[in-house]
């Protein structure tokens, strides 16, 4: 495992801590999108459906059976232990428009016509939009907690590490993997005016806000 990789993956794992302390702790879901949760919830179940099947390390294993139990332990809080502070009403994102594109994406265009890479390459395509819903509620309501900002920035940072980490494989390893790397680039694009602002504002103390 190279750097990048690793680093990446400990950057996507804070912001899952970040998250999760942030509801625990403030008993609150507010200004958490309850639709990119269950996306990612989608993305990981999906993605790692070969956890019994294709046993590759330790490390590996391990970091998939966070990734699901977290994103389900997310979504229950939101939907069930602390329901009363969220706020589906600005949670309204058309998460079906996100959805049935790219699991009809992943059937045309995918490395092995199988159940299981159809599967795989459906997570790929949805997690480069699964945060969609976040950002356009942080639009419509106009701004964002300082923790949520930690969140989504992370996120940002382990979805572009990710990015490096597939340069990196291809100049060493010769590894190229075209569905991957565009979707990480769709991906890191969508995060750019929120990098912005998170170190124009954020960064200086200031409270983060997007357009409306």
């Amino acid at each position: 495992m190279n750097v990048f990789r690793f680093l990446g993956d400990i950057s996507h794992l804070l912001a899952i801590i970040i998250l999760l302390l942030k509801i625990w702790k403030t008993r609150s879901c507010a200004g958490i999108s309850g639709k990119s949760q269950i996306l990612f919830a989608i993305v990981f179940t999906t993605r790692y459906l070969d956890l019994f099947t294709n046993y590759i390390s330790l490390y590996n294993t391990s970091m998939k059976v966070v990734y699901i139990a977290c994103s389900y332990a997310t979504v229950w809080m939101i939907y069930s232990k602390f329901k009363a502070t969220y706020d589906g009403n600005h949670d309204t994102f058309r998460v079906e428009f996100l959805v049935f594109p790219t699991a009809v994406l992943a059937f045309l265009v995918n490395h092995d016509f199988t159940p299981l890479e159809i599967l795989w390459t459906f997570s790929i395509y949805l997690e480069s939009v699964a945060i969609l819903p976040q950002l356009f509620m942080v639009s419509k309501t106009g701004e964002a907690e300082t923790i949520t900002s930690h969140y989504l920035f992370a996120l940002g940072v382990y979805r572009a590490l990710y990015l490096f980490n597939w340069i990196w494989r291809y100049q060493f390893e010769g590894f190229f993997d075209l569905i991957a790397i565009v979707a990480g680039l769709v991906q890191t694009i969508l995060y750019c005016d929120f990098f912005y602002l998170y170190i124009t504002k954020v960064l200086k103390g200031k409270k983060l806000s997007l357009p409306a």
